[in-house]
């Protein structure tokens, strides 16, 4: 395998933003990609194998690319160019970087960040009722949120409603004080924080008191037809399939559904089956519902998350408990 050596210019303004502190970036980028670089005067010496050379200038070209269009480059977007630069779809980075939902408050494009979230984005725009299944971290509630404000704002829906089943994730907590409505709002607090953050608190303290924003949990969508809504149904694996059916069959006109889980993830009772999973089965064949699976390599939480997830999904896989045919062989050896 011959060696080459290549040099790409990193224009002054945006070395530092590319590199990253202390050239973490390029440590990380080289260690990966099995070659050395030497930065000096607003250019970088690439040395390795020529394959190499190449993976690691399109590397830097999006990176510069997403720099000039005023990025922060972050550790999760020099982990994705990484990632896709061993793929064929390389160039997507900078596709999927031009897809601006809606801003938050603070001024801050909110946008999908990997492949699959541009797929799930697609499909909400696309289809009336989309799955948006995967691990934690990969923006499936987010990205939901956003479309559903936006959608709001352009008075394509009249109002927005967020759903999601009021269970304890393994804990009990036995009585909680307050009235009602300060029982619930720990369990919906994930929607509140979304919206405070793309909304603003006083824009959705405004619209909520007019009934125009509502979060409540799923066993108030019982007896209703939601007409002309943005509805949202979060935490889905934690739905029985009796929830699922109730809460899918309030569609009304003008409405579109977005339904959220992590199959990983279920808090339901030992032996209940998950309403998320029922549907799954039963809906896949239906045109105008879509399903959008995100995995692993779509988290866009702390690098560490993605390992998690990977780690769980691995540990999962060996020990899956249909490998383990001990119990079907004992049944057998009973007279």
């Amino acid at each position: 395998m011959s060696i080459m050596d290549t040099i790409i210019d990193i224009p002054a303004e945006h070395e530092r933003n590319v590199c990253g502190q202390f050239d973490s970036y390029l440590k990380k980028i080289e260690k990966t990609l099995h070659v050395t670089m030497v930065a000096r005067d607003g250019a970088i010496k690439i040395i390795g194998p020529k394959e190499a050379i190449n993976q690691t200038k399109v590397v830097f070209q999006n990176l510069i690319e997403l720099s000039k269009r005023g990025n922060a480059i972050t550790e999760q977007n020099v982990d994705y160019a990484l990632a896709l630069s061993f793929t064929e779809s390389s160039h997507k980075i900078l596709e999927i970087d031009e897809d601006i939902i809606c801003r938050t408050i603070a001024g801050r494009p909110v946008k999908p960040k990997t492949v699959g979230q541009k797929e799930y984005v697609d499909q909400i725009r696309k289809k009336m009722i989309v799955f948006g299944i995967g691990p934690a971290g990969t923006g499936k509630t987010y990205l939901a949120m956003a479309m559903a404000i936006q959608a709001f704002k352009n008075g394509e829906v009249g109002r927005i409603i967020l759903t999601r089943p009021a269970i304890e994730a393994g804990e009990k907590l036995g009585f909680l004080p307050g009235d009602l409505q300060s029982k619930i709002d720990p369990y919906l607090r994930p929607l509140y924080d979304a919206l405070y953050q793309i909304m603003g608190a006083e824009s959705y303290l405004h619209n909520s008191e007019k009934g125009l924003i509502e979060v409540a949990p799923l066993a108030y969508m019982r007896g209703r037809t939601l007409d002309n809504a943005y509805i949202i149904l979060d935490e889905a694996q934690n739905t029985t399939p009796a929830q699922m059916k109730m809460f899918l069959t309030r569609i009304g006109f003008g409405s579109k559904v977005i339904v959220t889980g992590d199959q990983t993830q279920k808090d339901l009772p030992a032996g209940t089956v998950s309403g998320l999973d029922t549907a799954v089965k039963i809906l896949r064949k239906i045109d105008d519902i879509g399903f959008c699976y995100l995995t692993n390599s779509d988290v866009v939480r702390h690098p560490l998350v993605q390992k998690i997830v990977q780690a769980y999904d691995d540990y999962e896989a060996k020990n899956k408990p249909e490998d383990k045919p001990f119990f079907k062989e004992k049944r057998k050896r009973r007279p």
